[in-house]
């Protein structure tokens, strides 16, 4: 039975890629480091922790990996702060607000840190949707494990079979596969070419999802 579903939020329920992007590019330029291109997009869906610690060990940084992830968190902060940038996705507001109205129990599971989520769902003014919130800090295994969406669930008191996922992100279609949860995969243009093959539903807009069509996946 349909009964919970989680968000993920980068690339989700915020067009907020993009910036992590701008904000991790200056901050490497300035350690005088430029990624290679499309390196970014391997790191969608993944923690902080990992993805510094990749490219800690693949650009011989000196810095630390809690330096570096202290740096970047500090100035992504800023920048969601100081410039108007955080917008919800087009059409997932409605969609949030159709579910919590029919009595679904909503969850958004990130592997930002908890800091960037409260602030994102605060901006884009969702968080009063969500009666759960789980982050990447949470669990031992991040994205594409199931981890934090087992979590989720749990926190929801709902078992997993009983949880669709909404992702944008490679590594987070597949987490929700191990989770055994439903996956309705979202195409953002922002998170570059994902391959979300394996979820259960995929669709480039949320204004073309009605409940009906997620009800149908149980």
């Amino acid at each position: 039975m349909f009964k919970a579903v989680i968000f993920d939020m980068d690339g989700v329920l915020v067009d907020s890629e993009l910036e992590h992007l701008v904000v991790e590019t200056k901050l490497l330029k300035s350690i005088g480091i430029e990624l290679e291109e499309g390196e970014h997009n391997k790191f969608v869906g993944t923690t902080a922790n990992y993805k510094w610690s990749c490219i800690k060990e693949k650009y011989k940084i000196d810095k630390s990996i809690e330096e570096l992830m202290k740096l970047n968190t500090d100035a992504y902060y800023d920048h969601i702060t100081s410039n108007d940038v955080l917008k919800p996705i087009d059409g997932v507001t409605e969609l949030v607000d159709n579910l919590s109205r029919n009595g679904f129990k909503l969850a958004v599971g990130s592997s930002s840190n908890m800091n960037a989520i409260e602030t994102t769902l605060k901006a884009i003014k969702l968080e009063k949707y969500f009666e759960a919130v789980v982050s990447g800090q949470y669990v031992k295994l991040s994205k594409p494990e199931p981890d934090i969406f087992l979590y989720a669930a749990d926190k929801l008191g709902v078992k997993p079979e009983e949880c669709l996922v909404i992702e944008d992100s490679h590594n987070g279609v597949i987490a929700a596969n191990k989770a055994g949860m439903k996956c309705l995969g979202y195409i953002s243009e922002h998170s570059g070419n994902q391959d979300i093959s394996t979820a259960d539903l995929i669709t480039d807009s949320f204004h073309k999802i009605s409940i009906e069509d997620l009800k149908k996946l149980f």
